[in-house]
Formats: C-alpha cells, structure tokens, sequence
C-alpha cells in the first residue's frame, strides 16, 4: 500500500529531514519526494510505501497531521486511492 504524503508552509531549515525521520519512526519507506519552494513557500510531495507501518494507516494519518502542528505546517498523509480519485479529472 503506498500513500502520499503534501508538506506547505514557511520555508525553513530541517522540514524534509523531520518529515523522513517521521517515516522512518514508523518504518515507512520514502520511494519518491519531489520539492521546490516558491518565495519563502516550502512544497512538498512524498510517495511513501507503508506496507510495513509498524501502526494502522489511520493512526499514521494522525501523526502525521500532529507533525505538520509541531512545525507550524500543514502535512498530511492520504492513502494513494483517495489521492488519485481526488484528482481525477
């Protein structure tokens, strides 16, 4: 199962190290990341496996979500069907 992880806030040093190490704790597998920060705007797009995430994808959601409150950034993981069919023209 993979699942998409979006990152927007106020550029700042260490937001791509905290959002790996995040995965990491929770043995995620970062398989693609694209970034670009635009003016002082920090963006970024993670595909993560978490086929073998030590908790229910719920719960990771909601981490992740508490992540993005600690570092004053919006991240949120959403599973890649939602995601897909969100954007689906």
């Amino acid at each position: 199962m993979r699942a998409i992880i979006t990152v927007v806030g106020k550029d700042k040093v260490g937001i791509l190290a905290a959002v790996s190490d995040f995965c990491a704790k929770y043995n995620a597998n970062v398989i693609e990341v694209t970034q670009s920060i635009l003016q002082d705007m920090f963006c970024m797009i993670m595909l993560v496996d978490v086929s073998a995430c030590n908790v229910p994808f719920t719960e990771f959601a909601d981490k992740a979500k508490e992540l993005g409150e600690t570092l004053n950034l919006s991240v949120q993981a959403m599973h890649e069907d939602i995601f897909n069919s969100m954007h689906r023209i």
